[in-house]
């Protein structure tokens, strides 16, 4: 389920963090949604649940994967699922 940033209570100044910092982490923590830190009205930072975290790391190198198969595709790069397969059991045969 997506959890979208909601401007009114997800966005706040480094300082309010600094002087209430366990309460904003339970709040990131309860809702899954990301809290935006500003600094001087600019955003600064972005504190996020760790399981979040986790899940969009494993999501960008899902995508990285794949963008770097669709250039061996491209590239000619490829073999078919039987020669795969006769590979796979010749390295790794007894």
């Amino acid at each position: 389920m997506k959890r979208h940033l909601r401007i009114a209570t997800d966005i706040k100044p480094v300082s309010d963090f600094r002087a209430n910092a366990a309460g904003m982490i339970e709040q990131v923590k309860a809702s899954g949604r990301p809290l935006v830190l500003t600094q001087r009205g600019e955003s600064a930072a972005v504190l996020l649940d760790v399981a979040v975290y986790q899940q969009l790391i494993e999501e960008l190198e899902l995508l990285s994967d794949v963008r770097t198969a669709m250039k061996q595709v491209e590239l000619g790069q490829v073999m078919s699922n039987s020669a795969a397969k006769a590979e796979l059991r010749k390295r790794f045969a007894r």
